[in-house]
């Protein structure tokens, strides 16, 4: 594989610090660690552009709060000015990786997303008798840092690009306790290697995706599977024959091992096509798809509280409909013609 180099003076460069920054603060242009930002943005730009050309730079501390939606969650928020710093990285290094990535891996890609990895799980499904649906125990804060540094090295060999890189993947706060135990291991290696990356960073989205890019090749190349989908760490591969997927969980699990990842022993089960799957907050049926039931009662919670945070003036009616809006387009996904109408017919906001 060939490694890229002389990518430093295009990551510092004022106008993709300038890009950076426009593009950390969309959606968030008046939230209070933004606005002072961009009270003073030519200054904070060169002010960052030379802690990193003299590598003085340095990640500030993370902010954390815990989610229990869909499921308990440790969501980290770092610095503003740290944002514009990822986006600087990844403006450039992405598009290198991108090109590595397997079509069927959808999960923070331009052109991709949710929906089309939905089309193709459906297509793949209602062709299929089987589905082995796996899911990744705890997987950013399983991502060992060692394994995630010599990754980005098969690709990249710009020391001052690798510097930055580090000191994002070495500034991570510390994740759930992971205390597993793998072939080879001994009785101290799990305390001994640093692992984890904080699920809200731009870049541990991104480097997610170089993490399992070798597994998706795996499953593509070596194995020579053609209906496989990832999304993050969801990922299901289709069969007509179901010993065939037995099979392939063993070697996805022996493969997975290098990595030191697990599938989750309950989550990842054969499924027959005919009884539904789940699949990013909807169950697909051979002749229908619907909306998962707890993602229904979360979405309607989530629909009262907008109705309360406009009564009290926290929200106006453009910014609630932009989330409406969008909750609208991803129901459209499915067959909820029925479901919306209820919903939207005595939705109120006074």
């Amino acid at each position: 594989m060939k490694r890229i180099g002389n990518l430093w003076e295009k990551i510092i460069d004022f106008d993709n610090l300038l890009l950076a920054s426009q593009k950390a603060q969309k959606g968030k242009r008046f939230k209070e660690n933004v606005l002072p930002f961009n009270f003073a943005l030519e200054t904070e730009l060169f002010q960052l552009q030379q802690e990193l050309s003299k590598k003085t730079y340095q990640p500030g501390a993370y902010k954390t709060f815990e989610i229990t939606e869909p499921k308990k969650r440790m969501i980290s928020a770092s610095p503003y000015r740290d944002r514009v710093v990822h986006h600087a990285l990844c403006n450039i290094i992405e598009p290198i990786f991108d090109k590595t990535f397997i079509y069927d891996s959808y999960a923070n890609r331009k052109g991709k997303g949710t929906h089309k990895a939905l089309d193709r799980f459906v297509k793949y499904f209602r062709s299929s008798q089987y589905v082995l649906k796996c899911d990744i125990i705890k997987y950013f804060p399983s991502i060992d840092h060692d394994i995630l540094k010599n990754l980005i090295r098969r690709k990249i060999k710009c020391k001052d690009t690798l510097w930055l890189i580090d000191l994002i993947v070495d500034s991570s706060n510390p994740q759930s306790p992971m205390n597993d135990y793998f072939w080879g291991d001994t009785l101290f290696t799990p305390f001994e290697r640093r692992r984890g990356l904080p699920i809200g960073n731009l870049t541990s989205q991104f480097f997610a995706n170089i993490y399992l890019n070798q597994l998706d090749h795996f499953i593509k190349d070596e194995l020579g599977i053609k209906k496989y989908v990832r999304y993050v760490d969801d990922f299901a591969i289709f069969s007509d024959n179901k010993k065939v997927l037995n099979d392939l969980r063993q070697k996805i699990e022996d493969e997975l091992e290098k990595y030191r990842l697990q599938i989750h022993p309950i989550k990842s089960q054969i499924t027959q096509v005919k009884f539904g799957e789940n699949f990013l907050g909807f169950r697909i049926f051979p002749d229908r798809i619907r909306v998962k039931s707890d993602n229904l009662r979360r979405a309607r919670k989530r629909l009262k509280k907008m109705q309360l945070d406009y009564k009290k003036g926290n929200k106006d009616l453009k910014e609630i409909g932009q989330s409406v809006q969008s909750w609208v387009s991803h129901l459209d996904f499915g067959d909820t013609y029925r479901l919306r109408e209820n919903i939207f017919k005595h939705l109120v906001f006074s």
